[in-house]
């Protein structure tokens, strides 16, 4: 079975997430089921309908997230020693060639990636382009608008 690379700080936060699901979402939704049962007939009962709806979305939610788990490789970033290069995990500033703009990801899992919070997926155009590459090296960027080129200015792993 394949291992997905997740980071440490990821993992904690599916954690949190199925905790939630587990402890607060799911003994709500068992509630409002047992409500809408006590009003009588569920055959034109909506709100019955919606909890039970509610009810499949959030047990769903709970296996994937319990299965992503149970096949992640969890990488704590801070203990990464990989001489300046660009590894999964690591943050990597870079400053665009073309406008001089200035920016930092943060290369995550494909399940983390949030792009206005700076995190791209490892599987991403940018990231395949870093990976490997150390400070001071440009990198091209093969991107769906065109090709684009920045230089790695600093590498951290935090």
């Amino acid at each position: 079975m394949a291992r997905t690379p997740l980071t440490k700080n990821g993992a904690e936060q599916l954690k949190a997430e199925l905790q939630e699901l587990k402890s607060v979402i799911r003994p709500r939704i068992i509630q409002a089921i047992a409500e809408a049962r006590a009003h009588g007939d569920l055959k034109e009962n909506a709100e019955y309908h919606a909890a039970r709806e509610q009810q499949s979305f959030a047990e769903g939610r709970i296996q994937e997230i319990e299965s992503k788990l149970s096949t992640a490789q969890i990488i704590d970033v801070t203990t990464l020693n990989a001489d300046g290069r660009v590894v999964f995990g690591a943050t990597v500033d870079l400053v665009d060639e073309d406008s001089g703009a200035e920016v930092t990801y943060q290369i995550v899992g494909d399940d983390e990636a949030d792009v206005k919070k700076g995190l791209i997926s490892i599987s991403s155009p940018v990231a395949r382009a870093l990976i490997g590459k150390e400070e001071g090296d440009v990198v091209v960027v093969q991107a769906p608008g065109g090709s684009k080129e920045y230089e790695i200015v600093e590498v951290k792993y935090i």
